[in-house]
């Protein structure tokens, strides 16, 4: 796989914390330690490259505060540094269902982004990583890991909701179930996540 090591992805996300720095930086970690432990428990997934997918997911935020656009700054951001697996998961990470107008928020993306996303999620089989990361994305704090209602409450109450905000959130509830599958457990008893 075409993936940084753990020392160059925490730096990558170093960098990126002084040129936008905020909340963001927190919940990419969160979502990290979320990614790694729950790997730890699956066969099929490698720790170190699920933390490291945590660790990056947002890293286009590095190029300031944005909304959709962080998913194709990131995805290029990735890609011009020959990782096209990280950059990958920093454009699949938003959607769980496939469908670009779930997004929570502004399409801040122009016309020929907004379609190249819509075709790379229509012509892409999502993996593994891409769903753990869609659902570590969705259960991170940046404080730590908490209860996918909590957070998918949080991001409506910040970002708004819309005609296929529910069908999302279908998704991501049909992802924690294929995880608690794979890991033969609840994710929230691997992660510690309490009331």
């Amino acid at each position: 796989m075409n993936v940084p090591t753990v020392t160059n992805a925490e730096k990558l996300l170093c960098e990126a914390e002084k040129l936008n720095p905020g909340l963001w930086v927190e919940h990419n970690r969160t979502a990290g330690v979320c990614a790694r432990e729950i790997a730890e428990k699956c066969d099929s997934l490698n720790p170190e490259y699920a933390y490291v997918f945590g660790l990056l997911h947002d890293i286009g935020r590095r190029e300031g505060i944005t909304d959709m656009k962080h998913i194709i700054d990131g995805y290029n951001f990735m890609l011009s540094m020959g990782y096209c697996d990280s950059a990958r998961i920093c454009l699949t990470h938003s959607f769980p269902d496939k469908n670009i107008n779930s997004y929570n928020g502004k399409n801040d993306c122009d016309n020929k982004e907004t379609e190249f996303i819509k075709s790379f999620l229509e012509n892409t089989e999502y993996d593994d990583y891409d769903r753990l990361i869609q659902l570590c994305d969705a259960i991170s704090f940046p404080n730590g890991a908490t209860f996918l209602e909590k957070r998918l409450v949080d991001v409506v109450m910040r970002r708004g909701f819309n005609d296929y905000t529910v069908q999302k959130w279908k998704a991501f509830f049909e992802l924690k179930e294929y995880l608690d599958n794979k890991t033969q457990t609840d994710i929230y008893k691997i992660l510690n996540v309490s009331i």
